[in-house]
């Protein structure tokens, strides 16, 4: 069989470039609508969105920050190695799904927070904890989300056009830092609409080209057992009985639920392992509670949590089964053993099935379609990277670069919050060959084995916040420190012995490695929170004043709330009232220099949505005022019922689902 490399073009015709050009036409067309249709020039109206936005682009923004290019890549690819466990992460997210519309977005509403570092520091009072969070999400952003996506994006385009995988990774970059950049938040979740509707459409497209070509569903049970490499048969006899399971398909391949013990994605950590990074991702992350923050009522909130959650159901078919079956289609390619082969094939040592969804578009769909998942693929990309450059830039510009310089006012902010957006991706390229070679080339394993060492601290504190009045600072810093050194210890042996590939193991400690990273997550979550209490119940609690619409109990309260960060707030406002009074001052010397300002500035300044006219600093009195004026998550009890509904209906369809496949 002809195996496919980087210089083997296949979209190079009219019909496919059309396509392609069409769409990004749309999508800019979009992004240029959205940015003239709402605010951008503040805040509020370029990170959140102005809160005006309705339930369906909450849903569909929802979706598509999570389904990102990495999705098609990893999912396909970890399906195409082991079968449809994989799909275990999509289906638990209907669930964890709920708890954000129904428990975590109640409580950051009626704290009135921008980002979650906000709502940590105003729970807990001092810095060093709302600091750490925006520290570990950054990180966490860089390694884990922007340069996945950036690489399975480029290898997808590595696949179709023939490029370099870095050059495809810059001109992805260019792209999407532009409309990301001018447009903010609104923008953003408008084009996601767009894109999701793209995404679907083209997948399912896929999947019936897919399924045609394997001869439907009973066939692909039959089939994916005897899908075997050729190259097995030159490998030496010894490593043959070895190492048989290396290339052999899974025996519980159409099993979500596995063995405890010897499954590759154990039963237990499925269930509880997958919940516990799920209700970091889907509850405490920046990028997702940014777009329910965005929703104009808490049952707008509500109605998209369960848009997106019956749109996470379909990634097992749009992706997963598809993965498989490009393994039974193309055994020697995605299921490639030898070193040199897959060298050969897809320009790492360790494994080839991350092409598994590339090589399926490049060969079953015909002229045309074919750009139209490319097209797929580079929305994909673009809507969950875009999502995630806003919200890192959110979390830059509100939680670190305030600390910095608490005079600076709102047009600082967006050109800091723009400006950050360009290092990282220059970061974030930087790492793009260790994702390559990570997790036995499978990308979704190493997306959540990192995720799993790092991100379970943060939801143990989270969870004890909201649910548990007498956590108090010391406890949830020393809680995170602590997680932070146990995941570190586990994380840091695994990238230094690297994770080896089936053939060749890797020598990483069997004390150390030996522990599924699911069940290591599992462990790290109830360390934390013992560690968390045990700390809290041994210093002083936090008085009641100070929690009034901070935690899920109280979240109703009427009293006046003292705020723990009040003062140093009070400070960021007093310097910012001074910094006006200098900038007035100097503004009535320099009057002709103003009215003379460069023409390429003023253009800078309205594509970016940035005005020079600023909101003057509220006094004291209006503060006071606007403290008093209750943030309203009170719901029209008619619709409350209906998203009620829909939420047990949603429970049991994924219940259903979960049984059938189990």
């Amino acid at each position: 069989m002809e195996n496919t490399t980087a210089k083997h073009v296949t979209i190079n015709n009219a019909a496919d470039i059309s396509v392609i050009i069409i769409y990004f036409l749309v999508v800019i067309a979009v992004g240029i609508w959205s940015t003239f249709r709402t605010n951008r020039g503040t805040v509020g109206g370029y990170f959140l969105a102005g809160r005006t936005m309705v339930w369906w682009p909450v849903g569909t923004s929802l979706f598509a920050s999570n389904i990102g290019s990495g999705h098609f890549v990893g999912l396909a690819g970890t399906a195409a190695a082991s079968g449809i466990a994989v799909g275990g992460f999509e289906w638990n997210a209907l669930f964890i799904v709920l708890l954000l519309g129904w428990v975590f977005v109640p409580v950051y509403l009626t704290a009135g927070v921008i980002t979650m570092p906000q709502y940590l520091k105003k729970r807990f009072g001092g810095s060093r904890i709302s600091l750490y969070l925006s520290i570990i999400s950054l990180f966490l952003y860089i390694f884990t989300k922007i340069s996945v996506d950036m690489f399975s994006g480029a290898v997808f385009i590595q696949q179709a056009l023939g490029w370099n995988i870095y050059v495809a990774v810059i001109a992805l970059l260019c792209i999407t830092a532009l409309y990301t950049v001018t447009g903010g938040l609104a923008a953003l979740m408008y084009t996601d609409t767009v894109q999701t509707f793209v995404i679907i459409a083209g997948a399912f497209v896929l999947m019936g080209f897919s399924f045609y070509e394997v001869g439907g569903y009973s066939a692909l049970l039959e089939k994916y057992n005897s899908s075997l490499p050729s190259q097995t048969l030159s490998l030496n006899p010894n490593e043959y009985n070895i190492s048989q399971h290396c290339y052999m398909p899974r025996e519980d391949a159409f099993h979500l639920l596995r063995d405890p013990t010897t499954g590759d994605l154990p039963w237990p950590g499925v269930i509880f392992g997958i919940a516990i990074i799920g209700s970091w991702y889907w509850c405490t992350d920046q990028v997702i509670v940014q777009r329910c923050l965005a929703a104009r009522s808490l049952t707008h909130v509500k109605a998209g949590c369960i848009l997106c959650g019956y749109l996470k159901l379909l990634p097992m078919f749009l992706m997963v089964f598809p993965g498989m079956i490009s393994r039974v289609l193309y055994p020697d390619d995605v299921g490639c053993v030898e070193k040199s082969v897959c060298n050969k094939v897809c320009g790492t040592e360790v494994g080839c099935s991350n092409i598994a969804y590339p090589k399926l578009v490049v060969s079953v769909m015909p002229t045309g379609l074919r750009g139209l998942m490319l097209a797929v693929m580079l929305a994909a990309l673009m809507s969950s990277l875009a999502s995630i450059f806003n919200s890192s830039s959110t979390l830059f510009t509100m939680d670190i670069w305030t600390r910095i310089r608490p005079q600076a006012r709102d047009k600082e902010l967006m050109v800091v919050g723009r400006v950050w957006i360009l290092c990282i991706v220059g970061i974030s390229t930087c790492w793009i060959p260790v994702v390559q070679a990570a997790q036995s080339g499978q990308l979704f394993d190493y997306i959540q084995s990192v995720t799993s060492y790092l991100a379970p601290p943060i939801a143990a504190v989270f969870f004890l916040a909201i649910f548990v009045k007498r956590v108090n600072e010391s406890g949830a810093f020393w809680g995170l420190m602590g997680g932070l050194v146990m995941g570190l210890c586990r994380m840091v042996p695994e990238f230094v012995f690297g994770s080896g590939s089936c053939l060749k193991p890797s020598n990483c400690p069997k004390v150390i490695c030996g522990v599924h990273y699911l069940y290591f997550a599992i462990l790290l979550f109830f360390c934390t929170a013992i560690l968390v209490l045990f700390v809290s119940y041994n210093t002083p609690p936090i008085k009641d004043k100070h929690l009034h619409r901070l935690v899920f109990t109280l979240r109703h309260s009427t009293e006046e709330r003292v705020d723990l960060d009040w003062e140093e707030e009070e400070r960021g406002r007093k310097a910012r009232r001074e910094a006006d009074e200098k900038r007035r001052a100097k503004n009535d010397e320099d009057q002709i220099e103003r009215g003379e300002q460069s023409i390429m500035m003023k253009i800078i300044g309205w594509f970016c949505g940035i005005s020079d006219t600023q909101a003057p600093e509220p006094t004291e009195e209006e503060v006071t005022e606007a403290s008093k004026q209750l943030p309203d998550i009170s719901e029209n009890p008619l619709w409350k019922n209906i998203v009620n509904v829909n939420a047990l209906i949603m429970m049991t369809v994924a219940v259903y689902f979960w049984g059938f496949y189990a």
